[in-house]
């Protein structure tokens, strides 16, 4: 039986270069310019934030240690290193606390890969202008998201991290487009970034490594299209080789038609959506439904005897596994520790993961109602409802409800309006700017079309402006 229907087209690393290389603000539709002035004011509330954790202060102490030519900006410490070294530390800081956004078929964040990147070659370029930005991050989004897109959930699943295997192809065509590297040369920093990626599941689990996959994605893609302009070759066909190639290695069941079907007149990048909560992105409609069931009942923590979930297999795989204290990277990650500091706080936030509520036998009390199973209806509609839930909750008192939720807040199919993501970008950067830098970052990415240097909203989120 023949499994070429399975394979990538011929060409389409060729075509994704193509098209990343000759893209112009021009060609941006109204609709993609405006979500990505949001994405890039969300990715920088992500990258202010995950500045300030443990995890990526160790990676920006190493940076500092070893220093090296100043030619960008590390966030958090106001401190130029390489354009590389820059793009690994504010990547991990995008990608520090589950908050960035989320493309969901491709299983990318693509706010903490493209903008780390964007932001370090402007400075390294002495300056660009808001539409070149706006272009190469598109061309990253729209790159990285059709790769992952044609890879589907089984990369997840095989236990391959998406942000690190397949973000690296946003970090390049990114990086490609902002150093107005021609087909051949981006075709080839594909090639090499795609070579390179890396990231394991298995992190998930407590690791602080899962941040740094981010980060090294990022530093991976600005890397690849800097050695691609020197003349250094890649993988010339790196997504649709049948040996070794991207998707033959991470993807059982690879959709190829995913690759170039619509290419320039269908945004992939308009699927992304943006996070209420601080969690994986897998367990939000779990959330919802439990929020709503608490809120349209008036519950208590008090009320609830026991949770019973039902999700998808690549869900349950990703996400029910045992809890027992561990870190904040494995309570985002887990259905269960997110399920409980709902039931009891309402809230899956900023707050709700510490090291206090890790540790909270109210928490691991709560968690052990929890019981999660797989759906097999939920599993027929197919990967576009994998994210898809089902929530009883019974109460003390023998009342049962019900909630099924296809689209979590601020998803495509239910997205966020603009001042949900203001609100978002305040919370999670109170306390690190002041409410006139805020505003100013505001005020600048909404006109960012019009800016001449994009070093000036970088200015204005460092300095505080």
């Amino acid at each position: 039986m023949s499994l070429d229907h399975l394979l990538a087209p011929r060409g389409a690393t060729a075509a994704l270069a193509g098209f990343a290389a000759n893209l112009t603000y021009q060609d941006l539709p109204d609709a993609v310019i405006n979500h990505l002035k949001y994405a890039t004011l969300d990715g920088l509330g992500c990258i202010i934030h995950g500045a300030t954790l443990p995890w990526t202060q160790k990676i920006a102490e190493m940076a500092q240690i070893e220093a090296g030519k100043p030619e960008a900006t590390i966030f958090g410490i106001n401190l130029k290193v390489p354009a590389a070294v820059a793009a690994l530390v504010n990547g991990t800081a995008g990608h520090a606390f589950e908050l960035d956004d989320i493309h969901r078929d491709s299983i990318i964040h693509p706010n903490s890969l493209a903008l780390p990147v964007a932001f370090s070659l402007i400075e390294r370029e002495n300056g660009l202008n808001g539409k070149s930005f706006l272009t190469a991050v598109a061309a990253g989004y729209e790159v990285g998201a059709r790769i992952g897109s044609a890879a589907g959930p089984s990369l997840l699943i095989n236990g391959f991290h998406p942000q690190g295997t397949t973000g690296v192809f946003t970090a390049a065509a990114t990086a490609a487009r902002l150093l107005s590297l021609g087909p051949i040369t981006t075709q080839h920093a594909l090639g090499i970034a795609g070579s390179l990626g890396a990231g394991l599941m298995a992190a998930q689990e407590g690791a602080m490594v899962k941040r740094l996959h981010s980060g090294r994605a990022a530093e991976t893609g600005l890397r690849a299209a800097l050695l691609a302009a020197s003349g250094f070759t890649g993988i010339t066909d790196v997504v649709e080789a049948k040996y070794g190639g991207f998707l033959s290695t991470h993807s059982t069941t690879p959709k190829p038609q995913r690759l170039i079907s619509g290419l320039g007149r269908e945004w992939e990048l308009l699927s992304t959506g943006f996070k209420p909560y601080a969690t994986v992105t897998s367990i939000h409609c779990c959330l919802d439904a439990l929020s709503l069931i608490r809120t349209e009942n008036k519950l208590s923590s008090n009320d609830i005897q026991s949770i019973d979930v039902a999700v998808s297999t690549p869900t349950y795989l990703h996400c029910a596994w045992p809890y027992k204290a561990q870190s904040v990277t494995a309570a985002q990650m887990n259905l269960f520790f997110g399920l409980a500091v709902m039931a009891l706080e309402g809230e899956a936030f900023i707050s709700q993961f510490t090291q206090a509520m890790i540790e909270d036998p109210r928490v691991l009390e709560m968690a052990s109602r929890i019981c999660a199973h797989i759906d097999p209806e939920i599993d027929a509609k197919g990967p576009k409802h994998r994210h898809a839930a089902k929530v009883t909750v019974t109460c003390q008192d023998g009342r049962k409800f019900n909630k099924q939720i296809s689209a979590s807040k601020g998803s495509p199919g239910n997205p966020f309006t603009p001042d949900q993501i203001k609100s978002k970008f305040r919370a999670i950067t109170k306390g690190i700017l002041t409410s006139n830098a805020q505003n100013n970052c505001l005020r600048w990415i909404e006109k960012m079309e019009n800016k001449a240097d994009v070093r000036e909203l970088i200015s204005i989120s460092i300095n505080n402006i």
